[in-house]
């Protein structure tokens, strides 16, 4: 039996329809991510689960119980926002103890509770810091450890590290990641961010529009996307319609359908290549954008842009209005049908 199930779960706002029938299990001990631009509905599932936000129809179970109308503070839900929302009269060890002293846990216990927190968000030496003398990270782990020191059935992070600079984000990443496996904590991360979801997840389950394009593991979703809405936000894949694939391949990309191709998976020589398993194309290069250690390029082929992702190695670039050869594996053209509610 799943440890958390929503049932048809629909929440309007007025006209709006937010959620739209959502079904979902989750399985007790995983990290589940839900991911998708703003305005898919995803956060306001989160707050339906924690019983900030009430459903317009459908159930939810945790552990076996109907929780649908239980008052939030009855849930037993951890919950860590965007914003720290730290008491700043408060330092470290009161702020973290917050939640015991509600729940009028004998003050020896708080104190272990607090230091053992303290340890697994690696704060030690800030215990009677107050928030405001704090670096942003820091206090989203403060946040971090007064919402599991109160140990709930489920830890909810609702963009946690939207606010935090890059490097310091996937730092809280790892962190996050580890504590949760240290914890076995069933937890629930709302992004916006592909790789933070591909980082963070056991599974992810991709929004659009309020309902779920796709489930599965972070490798099936990026591997095999479901529709042209998720090879487009997970992937960032080539997607060229199939009569046009067709008409520069030969290969029969099958009706109503669009090809779907991983920018990665592309290779790029100024020597035509003789390789039966790859399609190969004349392309020109129109320039390149630096993404870290990758070079992305835009190659025109006929009246189609590539995006072709390459190592960035200064003694093998292309230039601008260089004639190239585009190698595509066959294996890696996806056909997929066009999505019916765009």
């Amino acid at each position: 039996m799943p440890y958390i199930e929503f049932k048809n779960i629909v929440k309007q706002f007025g006209d709006n329809t937010v959620l739209d029938h959502i079904n979902l299990q989750i399985e007790k001990g995983s990290l589940v991510t839900l991911l998708g631009p703003s305005g898919c509905g995803k956060s306001t599932l989160l707050r339906c689960l924690s019983g900030l936000e009430k459903t317009t129809e459908g159930q939810i179970l945790l552990d076996g119980s109907d929780i649908t109308d239980v008052p939030a503070s009855e849930r037993n839900i951890g919950m860590v926002f965007q914003q720290y929302s730290l008491f700043p009269n408060m330092n470290v060890e009161q702020n973290i103890a917050f939640g015991l002293k509600m729940k009028k846990v004998p003050n020896e216990q708080i104190a272990v509770k607090v230091k053992q927190a303290v340890e697994l968000v690696e704060l030690q030496g800030k215990e009677k810091a107050y928030p405001a003398s704090l670096s942003g990270g820091q206090q989203q782990r403060v946040a971090l450890a007064r919402s599991i020191v109160t140990e709930p059935k489920v830890l909810l992070l609702d963009e946690p590290l939207s606010a935090i600079d890059a490097k310091l984000r996937k730092t809280l990443q790892i962190k996050i990641r580890e504590i949760h496996q240290q914890l076995g904590l069933t937890t629930i991360f709302v992004t916006h961010d592909q790789d933070e979801a591909m980082v963070m997840s056991d599974v992810i389950e991709l929004f659009h529009n309020g309902r779920i394009e796709q489930s599965g593991s972070p490798v099936s979703v990026y591997t095999s996307p479901a529709s042209s809405f998720a090879a487009g936000f997970i992937g960032s894949y080539n997607q060229i319609p199939g009569n046009v694939f067709e008409a520069m391949t030969g290969l029969n990309a099958g009706d109503h359908h669009f090809i779907a191709i991983r920018p990665e998976t592309i290779s790029m020589t100024r020597q035509k290549p003789a390789d039966p398993d790859c399609c190969v194309l004349q392309g020109t290069v129109l320039g390149n954008t630096p993404r870290g250690n990758v070079l992305r390029y835009k190659i025109q082929v006929q009246d189609t842009i590539f995006r072709v992702d390459a190592l960035f190695r200064s003694f093998h670039m292309f230039d601008e209005g260089e004639t190239i050869w585009l190698s595509i594996p066959k294996k890696d053209c996806l056909s997929i049908a066009c999505d019916d509610h765009d």
